[in-house]
């Protein structure tokens, strides 16, 4: 993994997302590890982001998703408040067949040789028992099993930071902070996705999934046979009387073909990086969507394996996670003084943060 093309190189150098502080590419050839580790900033602390296990069509491809996650993370623990930086990896390779103990071993250990200024923790294709492995090799892993003196799944507090960030938006346009007799579309109701439909059933709002794996949407129907089921994304977005669209699986889900058909008021979810490109929350705004940036909402999982280091309370992790409604508020305020949408507000909110922690 040597090659780094020039686009990839002007993504890690360019100064207007403030540069990357440091980029690794890792290979262990006993184990079949590859895999990146991209520091954005350490401007707060040490830069705190999961590690990624995903199929990526090429190397250049899982470097320029690393450099993306990364910089997210950095705004996303500003914005939550936690004296970390951003950082986040991705192992290349399809975790269904490549995904070993070794494997996993290897990359601790290459997470272990950068002395405490990466941190990482479960995302997409990893899972609790992958960072017990990990922490075998590395003590900066967190995400792990409560046996192995962890918090566990941290999507229980990823979905409720979601609900708050919902119930944020609902009080900024309907006046009343609740999800009752709203209907809601939850794209993706695997990890995150089937907590955050428990949260809106009990709240009194009507529910729409649509999820590509059979398996998760029958776990969902089978304890809420209320809520109603769509064949796909497409028809979810398009659906009349949708009230609120939460994008719950991977990113780019706001992009040049969904925000014109778009039928929802307000875009609410757990997924990172919806917005497809720059300039897709001014085509939000123009049609009147409201969007709540999804790294200021879906910040409960980090704020949970960032307590963990500390040693684990589950009650003053929910107390820090439903702060994100009053954030939540403030970024909607911030963007109406200033004339902006609300995914600029909150890059200003957060570049001041780590700007003033910089010149302390």
């Amino acid at each position: 993994m040597t090659d780094v093309t020039d686009g990839v190189l002007h993504t890690l150098f360019r100064t207007e997302q403030g540069g990357h502080e440091q980029v690794v590419l890792c290979q262990d050839r006993a184990s079949g590890l590859k895999a990146v580790i991209a520091l954005h900033s350490t401007a707060l602390g040490p830069a705190l982001g999961g590690t990624r296990f995903y199929p990526y069509a090429s190397e250049e491809e899982a470097v320029l998703d690393a450099l993306n996650l990364s910089r997210g993370m950095s705004y996303k623990n500003a914005l939550a408040g936690l004296e970390h930086g951003g950082g986040k990896a991705v192992i290349i390779g399809d975790p269904e067949l490549v995904k070993t103990e070794e494997l996993l071993l290897a990359y601790g250990r290459m997470v272990a040789s950068l002395g405490g200024r990466y941190v990482t923790a479960c995302d997409v294709g990893t899972y609790v028992a992958d960072m017990d492995v990990v922490a075998r090799e590395c003590r900066w892993t967190t995400g792990r099993s409560p046996e192995n003196g962890g918090a566990g799944d941290s999507s229980v507090l990823t979905a409720f930071g979601v609900f708050q960030g919902m119930r944020a938006s609902a009080q900024h346009v309907w006046g009343d902070p609740t999800l009752r007799g709203r209907t809601v579309g939850v794209a993706g109701v695997g990890k995150v996705g089937h907590y955050l439909v428990e949260h809106l059933v009990q709240d009194g709002a009507e529910v729409v999934i649509t999820d590509v794996r059979e398996e998760s949407v029958r776990r969902i129907t089978d304890k809420f046979p209320q809520v109603r089921v769509v064949a796909d994304t497409d028809a979810l977005i398009r659906a009349e009387g949708l009230d609120v669209y939460a994008p719950c699986a991977l990113g780019g889900a706001l992009n040049d073909e969904t925000v014109p058909v778009l039928t929802a008021r307000i875009v609410c979810g757990a997924a990172n990086n919806q917005l497809a490109h720059p300039g897709v929350e001014k085509d939000l705004e123009g049609r009147g969507i409201l969007y709540a940036p999804d790294y200021v909402v879906n910040a409960g999982g980090v704020i949970q394996v960032a307590d963990e280091l500390h040693g684990f309370d589950f009650d003053r992790c929910k107390a820090k996670a439903a702060k994100i409604f009053d954030t939540t508020l403030e970024i909607f305020a911030r963007a109406k003084a200033d004339g902006i949408p609300p995914a600029a507000a909150a890059d200003r909110i957060a570049e001041q943060r780590m700007a003033e922690a910089r010149r302390a």
